[in-house]
């Protein structure tokens, strides 16, 4: 390199040295402006999230290209994913309840009903028999507790979207045999994509100024949870690991195979984190993945993905496995590694446009990313079964349906039905939102025999229907379909102006 080459680009080096500092300065000064605007305890909290805000904010502008290079990905070895199978062969110790006792649930509860139409926290949604998923949690891990005899509590992970509500609805539970404590993850200030500042003007959650503020993503969990004093109290009580899975993923229940596998093993060889991953079907390809890199078991997420590799991420033959987001992770690591200040995520950028058009990013992290900074980390091959999200009408159909039996909170697949793999249903826009869809259902369809389901346009279903094999059903724009009580549709596809009248 010639001496100008050398004097230009450490000339631009330096320039953008001075950019990145300019800006956290900018920022620092715009952070406690918005602190001055309160007082008390809500000033206290603010000031802690802005601590991990700002340090989130420094590595983003540190950030110079792709989190990972593409040509260093690597397979993970063979006995870093072990089968569930292997796992359960193991059996179960005569004192299960031993192990119980050292674990404790927390479930992700930060999130809205939105998507699908309804107010307030997600988890406040009927999914069966009146039960939601607040409940169905409630009923598992009281059944437990009976069963064992043991104590096995339940945290919520909130965010200032979904607290409030939650707390009101708890006090329901107070005679069921859980104990259930709640925190909060943090509240940052999502910035102007332009001015890389700040949108909100004062630390209140009202008017305008409501957009002016994100929950940033299920990895601040070890931040907030640390902070909240909740992990110090749980380890002082005997709890040695969290099993932690999103609230809206039914499958998620307490596993004793692999709690036995965790508290069995010797001290120096102590696994402190296990990811439940399953295999990829067409439908998870944008599922983040576990690879080798750098020596170190990694999640890699489609964000983290070049352009040019997009297709081969997605590729089910290359990249076999997903991440379901059960995972089960050491307490005295969580509390050793905030303590190091050695938690190191990848930040997803999350472009987000308000209401008013302005632009916005969000900078997030996932809880799974951890899993390379801790030791012996290891990914479990689970049946799909323990991967049965409800994020659409289309999931909520499903478990809705005779196609699942439910007991003790616990969703299970009927054995009536022949293959283990769940149907393909695809509902259209006119079912988006849950009340929407319930009065197009007079009642749940039978499912058993059913392969694939379409349904667009405005289409209702009379009592007692049964669908078998592919039905597809299509009212074009202008139309309308009612399915009769009592009809059989097998390998059908029902299209134009289908209308029962009473007379």
């Amino acid at each position: 390199m010639s001496f100008y080459s050398k004097y230009f680009w450490g000339g631009m080096a330096q320039f953008q040295e001075m950019m990145r500092q300019q800006l956290e300065s900018s920022m620092h000064t715009e952070l406690e402006k918005l602190l001055d605007t309160s007082t008390g305890a809500e000033r206290d909290v603010s000031k802690k999230d802005f601590e991990g805000f700002n340090n989130l904010f420094h590595r983003f502008l540190q950030v110079k290209g792709p989190s990972v290079e593409w040509i260093k990905i690597q397979r993970p070895p063979e006995d870093s994913i072990q089968p569930y199978d292997k796992i359960a062969a193991r059996g179960l110790p005569d004192n299960v309840a031993n192990s119980l006792n050292k674990l404790v649930v927390v479930k992700l509860n930060g999130g809205l009903g939105t998507s699908m139409g309804c107010k307030g926290p997600k988890s406040l949604i009927s999914v069966r028999n009146e039960n939601t998923f607040l409940d169905l949690t409630v009923q598992q891990i009281e059944h437990l507790n009976k069963t064992y005899n043991t104590d096995v509590p339940l945290v919520l992970m909130n965010s200032f979207n979904t607290d409030e509500d939650t707390k009101k609805i708890l006090q329901k539970y107070t005679h069921h045999r859980v104990k259930i404590h709640t925190f909060n993850q943090s509240r940052y200030p999502r910035i102007n994509k332009e001015s890389l500042l700040p949108v909100a003007s004062n630390l209140n959650m009202n008017g305008q100024n409501t957009d002016g503020w994100y929950p940033p993503g299920h990895g601040d969990i070890y931040a907030s949870f640390y902070n909240s004093g909740l992990l110090d109290q749980l380890i002082a009580q005997g709890k040695e690991y969290i099993f932690v899975s999103n609230i809206d993923n039914l499958g998620a229940t307490v596993d004793l195979h692999i709690l036995h596998h965790l508290v069995s093993q010797p001290n120096g060889k102590r696994c402190e984190f296990v990811m439940e991953v399953t295999d990829k079907t067409r439908a998870d390809v944008k599922g983040g993945t576990l690879i080798q890199y750098e020596g170190k078991l990694r999640l890699l997420e489609i964000a983290q993905v070049p352009k040019a590799h997009v297709d081969e991420f997605k590729s089910v033959s290359k990249f076999k496995i997903f991440n379901t987001n059960n995972l089960w992770i050491s307490l005295a690591a969580i509390k050793r590694l905030q303590e190091q200040k050695a938690m190191d995520l990848e930040i997803i950028v999350n472009p987000k446009t308000l209401d008013g058009g302005q632009n916005v990013i969000q900078l997030e992290t996932a809880v799974g990313a951890a899993i390379k900074c801790f030791d012996n980390a290891l990914g479990i091959n689970v049946p799909r079964s323990r991967f049965l999200p409800v994020k659409t009408t289309s999931d909520l159909l499903l478990v809705m349906s005779n196609l699942y039996s439910l007991e003790a909170g616990s969703l299970t697949m009927s054995p009536k039905r022949e293959f283990p793999t769940t149907p393909h249903v695809k509902l259209g826009s006119s079912f988006t939102k849950v009340q929407e869809y319930l009065t197009r259902f007079e009642s749940i369809p039978d499912m058993l025999e059913l392969d694939h389901l379409t349904v667009s346009g405005d289409v209702t279903f009379g009592k007692n229907v049964s669908l078998k094999g592919t039905v597809i059903i299509i009212a074009n724009h202008g139309d309308r379909i009612d399915i009769p009580a009592g009809s059989m549709l097998e390998n059908k596809i029902v299209s134009g102006n289908l209308r029962i009248l009473d007379h």
